[in-house]
């Protein structure tokens, strides 16, 4: 009997492991008229994932996994092209290369956070302007508790960009939207220390209320967390949706 309860404790352990390792999947998918190449980085204490970079082309589906106790980003790069050898992109690129390999996005860039629980209890996760914007996007978890809403900027913001935020293409078309802080770098603009750096020092400007016009649900600047931020508990996967 001592024997069996052990072997069944062990079991039940490895079960309890087996679970807490599996982390969840994320499903890309480019619905846009046009190719995308998504890229991701982990943050510091999590591991690179497998595929740190890609081609999406319109219409198809690519998934990623992604490890328990994980956080970090995705975003979509735009316009991307093989130039005599060089891969270089309109919007979002991360050092020339396909795979991002742990290099971060070129601003404006729209990016899909995620901080994926290590046994998934409490999942956050969110759709943020606060680098500006390249291009509309979604997030979806896929079963869970909780309240587990959609997180998503499906607006065009470059269509309505100010002129002053404007990012543009070398055809002169407008191809992402910048953030205040991106374009001016001032600490009232990007929450920044010593002054600006708590929620009541740093309240939303005129600049970050216009992005949140544009999508509500969406982080527009740095402190806002109450309209930003979602959770999940135990979500089997997530859907994000380029263009949704």
């Amino acid at each position: 009997m001592a024997i069996t309860r052990v072997v069944a404790l062990c079991l039940v352990s490895f079960a309890f492991l087996v679970s807490v390792m599996e982390g969840v999947q994320v499903t890309i998918t480019n619905n846009c008229d046009y190719t995308v190449w998504p890229g991701s980085q982990a943050n510091q204490g999590s591991p690179q994932l497998s595929k740190t970079g890609f081609e999406l082309a319109s219409k198809k589906t690519e998934s990623v996994d992604v490890p328990a106790a994980w956080s970090g980003k995705f975003w979509a790069r735009t316009g991307c092209s093989n130039n005599n050898g060089v891969f270089s992109c309109a919007t979002a690129d991360c050092g020339n290369h396909v795979e991002c390999g742990g290099a971060g996005e070129a601003t404006p860039a729209s990016l899909m956070e995620f901080t994926v629980d290590t046994n998934g209890d409490h999942d956050t996760y969110d759709v943020s302007n606060v680098d500006g914007f390249n291009i509309p996007s979604s997030i979806t978890p896929q079963g869970g508790t909780g309240t587990c809403k959609i997180a998503s900027c499906p607006a065009n913001i470059n269509a309505a960009c100010p002129s002053d935020l404007q990012f543009k293409g070398s055809d002169g078309s407008v191809v992402g939207c910048k953030s205040a802080c991106v374009q001016y770098g001032k600490p009232e603009y990007c929450c920044a220390a010593p002054d600006h750096n708590t929620p009541a020092t740093c309240p939303p400007s005129n600049y970050s209320q216009f992005f949140s016009k544009q999508c509500p649900n969406a982080y527009s600047y740095a402190y806002d967390d109450n309209k930003g931020t979602f959770t999940c508990s135990k979500p089997t996967s997530y859907a994000i949706k380029l263009c949704p």
